[in-house]
């Protein structure tokens, strides 16, 4: 059965951008090889999230185009959600670890959300869905 399994997210560099997610969202690197010519294959995920589907391929931009693009992938809109099952230890986790959110948290009826910007500025959902 097909399944979504990773999510090109543009970057500047491959070194920052692995130190930012594994430092403020903890996420894990979960391969790092090189791909000739020049560059390299690099995921991250959040803990477990493999198993289900669903990392990041940090992807070092190579033109002028895709520079220009770097925290713009979605336009200004929340492209990336990252749902957790509990969104106050996760809020205050992010929150110590220097991530910049937008908003206070929201209770709405799909859950508890708050919008937050990666080292990029690409917006993010932390969200917690109600059962």
């Amino acid at each position: 059965m097909p399944h979504l399994s990773l999510t090109a997210l543009l970057v500047h560099d491959y070194d920052e951008a692995i130190a930012w997610f594994t430092a403020k969202l903890g996420f894990r690197l979960i391969d790092d090889r090189p791909v000739p010519p020049g560059k390299r294959w690099v995921v991250v995920a959040p803990p477990d999230t493999l198993q289900r589907g669903g990392g990041l391929l940090l992807a070092c931009a190579a033109t002028l185009e895709q520079r220009r693009m770097i925290g713009r992938q979605a336009a200004g809109r929340v492209f990336l959600f990252l749902e957790t099952d509990d969104f106050a230890r996760d809020h205050a986790a992010f929150i110590a670890a220097g991530v910049r959110f937008l908003e206070p948290p929201r209770h709405e009826p799909y859950g508890t959300v708050a919008v937050f910007e990666d080292l990029y500025g690409n917006r993010w959902d932390l969200i917690e869905p109600t059962p």
